[in-house]
């Protein structure tokens, strides 16, 4: 098995909703905002190569909405995900499995691709299956008024149209060596991969722990559909974490993309920072 990090470009969202009660006084201190209150995010994928599947996680956000929508997130950076993928030598053909860890659009964005001849839309990866917790799909497809904003019907259905949509009903393993839990708090059936490489396991951290900056309890984003359980989900996974020396590959933090905790007085801790080359070259 092998693990390479896919960037597919960063973002920018208002660092008050990402950091929910936190005051801007203390959040500021690990992710500085702009003029406008706006902080930097990465739009940060996994890739993971076994001997018979290459499987990535989530696909960011794409590039087929209009400029106005667009406009609201500051795209910027140099990556693309066609263009890390093509430096690693792969291509969106190569892809046999896409995993989405949920729904809103800067997760599942990319996957799917206007047509050629601009008559509709279609799945990017021409040979993957895409597989998503059923519970979030059920979920997409009759959002809540708060959320639904989130759920664009041209990043979903081509999946469905094309026969290349597979649901995860169940925590467990997926693929050898690759286990799925689900967590509930940020969105109903959020899929978290846990990955067995080099006698480590590796978290995708999706929108459970999006940052570092999102380490302590209390740093739950305002985008967050049940806070309540988003607390009591991380208190529970962070010991996890720390106890058994697991590594978080964070999706979001703009400057780091690996991380271990470890415990403290005041509860789980980042220890040490480092990024997926690190782990590759032991």
């Amino acid at each position: 098995m092998k693990l390479y990090s896919v960037n597919t470009g960063c973002f920018k969202l208002d660092g008050g909703a990402m950091f929910g009660v936190v005051p801007k006084v203390i959040w500021q201190k690990t992710n500085p905002a702009d003029e406008n209150n706006l902080c930097s995010w990465a739009m940060r994928c996994l890739l993971v190569e076994t001997s018979d599947k290459l499987i990535l996680i989530d696909n960011g956000i794409g590039n087929k909405q209009k400029e106005s929508f667009f406009a609201h997130y500051y795209l910027h950076g140099d990556d693309t995900l066609i263009s890390s993928l093509s430096k690693y030598g792969f291509s969106p053909d190569d892809i046999t499995d896409n995993v989405l860890t949920h729904l809103h659009f800067d997760h599942a964005g990319g996957g799917i691709i206007r047509k050629e001849d601009n008559s509709g839309f279609e799945p990017l990866f021409k040979n993957a299956n895409y597989w998503v917790s059923k519970k979030q799909w059920e979920n997409a497809m009759n959002p809540n008024d708060r959320e639904k904003a989130s759920f664009f019907d041209e990043n979903l259905l081509p999946m469905q149209e094309a026969g290349q949509l597979k649901f995860i009903e169940n925590e467990g393993e997926l693929f050898p060596g690759f286990y799925i839990r689900i967590f509930n708090g940020h969105t109903d059936g959020q899929v978290i991969p846990y990955i067995s490489y080099k006698q480590k396991t590796i978290i995708f951290g999706a929108d459970l722990i999006p940052s570092s900056g999102h380490i302590p309890l209390p740093y739950i984003m305002s985008y967050d559909m049940y806070p309540s359980v988003t607390l009591q989900e991380k208190r529970v996974f962070l010991d996890e974490v720390a106890d058994n020396n697991y590594v978080i590959f964070f999706e979001h933090d703009y400057y780091n993309e690996c991380g271990t905790l470890k415990q403290t007085p005041k509860g789980p801790r980042i220890d040490k920072l480092f990024s997926l080359a690190d782990i590759n070259e032991n």
